[in-house]
């Protein structure tokens, strides 16, 4: 699975390989251990402890995200120290993350993310 978003990192080659290796092992990682691997300066998205997306570019509008990740079980991280990010969900709620944060996300789909230069939401 090809994952492409603008602005964003493919993460393919991790998913495969975390794929493989998960096939001996049925338990999902924790979302604790998951988020561990989304490092600074990057937002990422975690789908059942997987990582399946990171953003880093600060930008004017939202980046769509093509696959449209949904919960639950889903997880934004925000690692950027001075920076907020936004989550958009299909029903055009938009949610800010601060700086250092992470977010569960129960239910909804998300379908967009912006990253601010602004330190507070």
């Amino acid at each position: 699975m090809t994952l492409a978003m603008a602005g964003g990192v493919s993460v393919a080659a991790q998913t495969a390989a975390s794929a493989s290796a998960s096939a001996s092992a049925p338990t999902p990682a924790p979302v604790r251990a998951a988020a561990d691997t989304c490092s600074y300066p990057y937002v990422c998205l975690f789908k059942n402890g997987t990582r399946i997306g990171q953003f880093q570019d600060v930008t004017s509008g939202f980046q769509d995200l093509p696959s449209r990740p949904s919960g639950p079980n889903l997880v934004v991280q925000n690692t950027r120290n001075d920076d907020v990010a936004y989550i958009r969900r299909a029903n055009g709620i938009t949610t800010c993350l601060p700086p250092k944060t992470s977010i569960g996300v129960v239910s909804g789909t998300l379908t967009g993310i912006r990253i601010d230069s602004r330190s507070t939401c």
